[in-house]
């Protein structure tokens, strides 16, 4: 069991002598505690799980779901939709402004430019034109409380992949100024401002860490209060960022790397440096990144149920996610929804007839686990990755949000430490290195 605030409050602040002469004070024997019941439990997560902000992240987005026509407010497969979040109590859902990496050229970085200001237009549309009386967007910890407080769900805006700002950095401030919050130097592939995580695969980088122009982009970010995102970048980039940034850093959506051994992973030193940084990593609930084995074997076994299910529904399946993100968004929409149909209707027999087990809700907790007993509660927080590869069993989608509350109850999380995780920590890096902010700019 965790050991409990006031516990912990009760001895760090009194002197030994006073514990003791409290601990000593009867000498009748203690009650014996009471055994709560899984109906008990359930019921005092719940209320946990509507007191707490719960705040995601990393969430994908497609343009093509912000129209009037197709949009968050209707029953959408996507694993994030606004009715997904209400029927699960998710408060605050960090929707990702993405593009993948291209060609380092002046075309390459218009063309990227383009499609962010676009995703960047579709969240504001949501906000202000189609849903604003469900959803709102926030751009400060207080925007946060005072949204979720309304009764309206909190839309708040990452950045994934500088590739997009192109080599012009006054594209940071106007991206700060379009309400986006954190950005990544890099994703899958090597920016013009950060060596990628992928460089492991074949031991080739482009710049031995940042760019020149990356180091720069470090001060930009700091100076526009947009909180530096280190989930993606390489290991020797993200050290040195650790070095430059007069900010705290985030890692948007990653797991702990000596509890699964993946690029995409934070390796113990790099979580220490993130903990003297003051930061706060994001645990992501993807399952090849908490237990690609165990993903593996439940995947091969489900995949060929799943393959005779689409075979009849005459459904063509492509192979692996890389397949799927290289289709642009309309063909790729499409492709998720008939896949989303293909699996609801596969589901029972996967259940009856798949033996192995799924990485699951509980898989993913003792990730978070791991990282509070090594950098301490105040640096750990929750993410899904959801429409981008994110989800485990039990947490597939928003509106199983609750489970993971729950799970954190079961290992004995008190309330004032689930609220921490959902939402206390990232909130206060963001109070953080918006103070930073001011600073800079009063500096001139």
């Amino acid at each position: 069991m965790r050991t409990s605030t006031t516990a912990r409050w009760l001895t760090n602040a009194l002197p030994l002598g006073i514990l003791a002469g409290i601990m000593a004070c009867s000498t009748d024997p203690a009650p014996t505690p009471e055994i709560e019941s899984e109906e008990g439990l359930v019921e005092r997560a719940r209320g946990i799980h509507e007191r707490v902000i719960t705040l995601d992240t990393h969430d994908d987005i497609s343009a093509a779901n912000f129209t009037a026509e197709r949009n968050y407010t209707m029953d959408l497969p996507n694993q994030v939709t606004l009715p997904k979040m209400e029927a699960g109590g998710l408060d605050v859902a960090w929707f990702v402004v993405y593009v993948g990496q291209g060609d380092l050229t002046a075309e390459g970085f218009a063309d990227a430019t383009a499609q962010a200001i676009e995703k960047f237009d579709a969240i504001h549309r949501l906000t202000e034109e189609i849903a604003p009386d469900r959803i709102e967007l926030a751009l400060t910890s207080d925007d946060v409380r005072r949204i979720d407080a309304s009764g309206k769900k909190v839309a708040m805006i990452g950045i994934e992949n500088a590739y997009q700002v192109g080599t012009d950095l006054d594209n940071i401030r106007d991206f700060a100024e379009r309400g986006g919050r954190y950005m990544s130097l890099a994703h899958n592939g090597h920016s013009q401002f950060s060596d990628s995580n992928t460089g492991e695969r074949d031991d080739v980088w482009l710049h031995d860490g940042l760019s020149d122009l990356g180091r720069q982009a470090v001060a930009e970010m700091n100076k526009w209060g947009i909180m530096i995102d280190i989930s993606h970048p390489s290991k020797p980039s993200n050290m040195e960022v650790f070095g430059l940034s007069r900010a705290p850093v985030i890692a948007s959506h990653s797991a702990a790397r000596a509890r699964y051994d993946h690029s995409r992973n934070l390796d113990d030193e790099q979580l220490m440096a993130l903990k003297e940084n003051g930061g706060v990593v994001q645990t992501v609930a993807f399952r090849s990144y908490l237990d690609g084995d165990k993903h593996r074997a439940w995947q091969e076994a489900s995949n060929a149920v799943l393959a005779s299910v689409a075979e009849e529904m005459g459904f063509e399946m492509v192979d692996g996610f890389a397949a799927i993100r290289a289709m642009d968004e309309a063909e790729r929409e499409a492709y998720m929804a008939g896949l989303a149909e293909v699996r609801e209707a596969a589901g029972p027999r996967i259940a009856a007839e798949v033996e192995a087990d799924p990485v699951d809700v509980a898989d993913f907790v003792d990730h978070i686990d791991y990282l509070v007993d090594l950098i301490g509660l105040e640096h750990v927080g929750i993410s899904s990755d959801f429409d981008g590869g994110g989800g485990v069993t039990g947490w597939d989608d928003a509106s199983e949000t609750f489970n993971v509350t729950l799970e954190l109850v079961r290992r004995g999380y008190a309330e004032e430490e689930i609220g921490m995780l959902w939402s206390g920590n990232l909130l206060r890096v963001l109070d953080e290195v918006q103070a930073v902010a001011a600073q800079i700019q009063g500096e001139g």
